[in-house]
């Protein structure tokens, strides 16, 4: 991340204040909650996203920064809404907003999120990044009811999760960098390669929170250690583990997934079938493979600081501990 830090860092800093500056209203509880998920960490990817592709794209005016308040506002609502669905208690090593204030508070400040984004775009003025946007956050919400249809199911294919994690995560990372080459105006081409750039590091990245969920420690992750597993989410290391597990292994793991609540004797028991399977190794490879093709879809890029920024953003990816 320093090396698109020390290019766009006083511009990141710049979104911080137009995200509390577009969070007014009349209704303090919006402030508050806002607030709360903004000041509680992340590395703020999305937004970077859009600022070093606008940059690459050789955009020099004043809509970018308001645009990636925008995509930020858009993954607030998320992660809100996200929390709600999961019964999550921790997010970024805190409580939870839904923890903290309920679920219907949590749920109605993502709406209030969600509603304000269109707002934002709307004043940036151009029709084609309001459709790049507006299209993203209908793909998420297809991509979280397609995860919720897939909860528990054992037989569930690489190529299923795949789509799963592109409509859920990988297209809001998308999105960010086709609106920075919208701003950019550059030939369809390289807006393309941008677009396919940030959804294959949004593959990358969700691939290896799956990992992080078996190996981290709650500190190093932000949140709950084995929760997508109780929760039944069926991720690439298991989905890995399955195709390679014996009968009795598969049902060991169908009996901690049907659970409502798991113990830590039942997490260790199949966090240890994805190990001795290479569920870990397996997908950190497929994640890499992913980061290689965010760098071939650069290479329509002519080399530059900036170019090289992303190439370095793309590899944190793959490197991160949370």
């Amino acid at each position: 991340m320093q090396e698109a830090l020390n290019i766009i860092g006083e511009d990141l800093k710049l979104v911080e204040q137009q995200f509390r500056k577009d969070l007014q209203s009349d209704v303090p509880l919006i402030r508050k909650v806002g607030e709360y998920v903004l000041s509680s960490g992340g590395k703020r990817v999305r937004p970077a996203l859009l600022l070093l592709s606008a940059r690459l794209s050789g955009y020099t005016a004043d809509k970018a920064i308001p645009l990636a308040s925008v995509i930020e506002f858009i993954h607030t609502a998320t992660l809100l809404h996200d929390d709600v669905v999961d019964s999550a208690t921790l997010r970024r090593g805190i409580a939870s907003a839904n923890t903290l204030w309920g679920n219907e508070a949590s749920v109605l400040v993502g709406d209030f999120l969600f509603s304000k984004s269109f707002s934002l775009m709307v004043d940036v003025g151009s029709l084609e990044i309001l459709r790049t946007l507006s299209d993203a956050t209908t793909v998420i919400a297809e991509g979280e009811v397609m995860q919720l249809l897939c909860t528990g199911e054992l037989d569930l294919t690489e190529e299923k999760y795949t789509e799963v994690v592109r409509s859920k995560t990988a297209i809001l990372m998308s999105a960010a960098c086709e609106a920075g080459a919208l701003l950019g105006a550059v030939p369809h081409h390289q807006q393309r390669a941008l677009a396919d750039f940030g959804m294959d590091l949004g593959i990358a990245f969700q691939l290896m929170d799956d990992i992080l969920d078996y190996v981290a420690t709650e500190e190093e992750f932000g949140k709950s250690i084995g929760h997508d597993l109780e929760e039944g989410k069926i991720t690439l290391p298991l989905i890995h583990t399955l195709r390679h597990c014996s009968d009795a292994e598969r049902a060991v793991i169908a009996a901690v997934i049907e659970q409502d609540e798991m113990s830590l004797e039942d997490f260790r028991a199949v966090s240890g079938f994805v190990k001795k399977y290479g569920g870990i190794d397996y997908t950190i490879t497929v994640a890499n493979t992913y980061i290689d093709s965010c760098k071939n879809h650069l290479a329509q890029f002519s080399p530059s600081p900036v170019r090289d920024a992303l190439i370095s953003l793309s590899e944190y990816v793959v490197t991160r501990s949370k």
